[in-house]
């Protein structure tokens, strides 16, 4: 029963094709242009939120295992697509450079830094987060494109299409349904196609902002604890 209900929609489908008119097979190629690259950067952000995820879970551990807020910092790793430990490290950069110019200054007490030089600590955190934070949400204007573009093209080659075919029904002077169905068919197919691209495409971009949400409220989280520990560890009390 199943082959004879994939037999019978792949029929369909080539009879649909083969009504439509060029105009409309173009704008069909566009859209499943389209939906390749959609697919594409929707699987490429899943993956890249995954693997966000797992490393930040990872660097978490870590992290909370070090005594000092310099102990990872120190073994001078690099840990690639952690948003994390991208922040850490930031935050840990601007920090040592603060701490040379404190001692460059004449101070005494070494390895502090001063009230002032925390400011630029917490602004090296917020950049770092918001880094962070664009590198996430880059491509998802594709998608914003494709879930608001795509059925107002698919749109496009059906007014296109039944247009054509009312005209070519008013010069041929012949309004029998057999002679208006099929071009009709044809003509539907874009909307079709524009729907079933942008469909995927809403939940795809939904799920990838809500997520993304997630990762850039845990990144806030972690700067703030960040610049916390470092007055704690590093600015001297007063």
């Amino acid at each position: 029963m199943i082959p004879i209900f994939l037999a019978a929609n792949q029929i369909e489908f080539l009879y649909v094709w083969s009504e439509a008119r060029p105009e409309g097979k173009a704008i069909i190629i566009v859209l499943v242009v389209f939906s390749i690259f959609a697919w594409s950067v929707m699987a490429a952000k899943t993956m890249q939120i995954r693997r966000a995820r797992k490393l930040n879970r990872l660097f978490d551990v870590e992290f909370r295992q070090q005594k000092k807020l310099t102990d990872i910092f120190k073994r001078n790793i690099h840990v690639d697509g952690c948003p994390l430990y991208t922040i850490y490290d930031a935050g840990n950069t601007e920090l040592s450079s603060c701490q040379k110019r404190h001692e460059e200054k004449g101070n005494t007490d070494e390895g502090m830094i001063s009230l002032k030089s925390m400011e630029h600590v917490k602004r090296a955190l917020e950049r770092g987060v918001a880094q962070e934070s664009l590198k996430l949400e880059s491509g998802l204007i594709l998608l914003a494109i494709a879930v608001s573009g795509a059925p107002f093209i698919g749109l496009l080659g059906t007014v296109w299409g039944v247009m054509s075919v009312f005209a070519s029904v008013a010069s041929q002077q012949n309004a029998q349904l057999t002679t208006i169905a099929p071009g009709v068919a044809g003509a539907l197919a874009t909307t079709v196609a524009g729907l079933l691209v942008a469909i995927p495409s809403m939940f795809g971009y939904n799920w990838l902002v809500h997520n993304i949400r997630v990762l850039s409220v845990e990144m806030d989280n972690f700067a703030q604890e960040l610049a916390s520990k470092v007055e704690t560890e590093f600015i001297p009390d007063q």
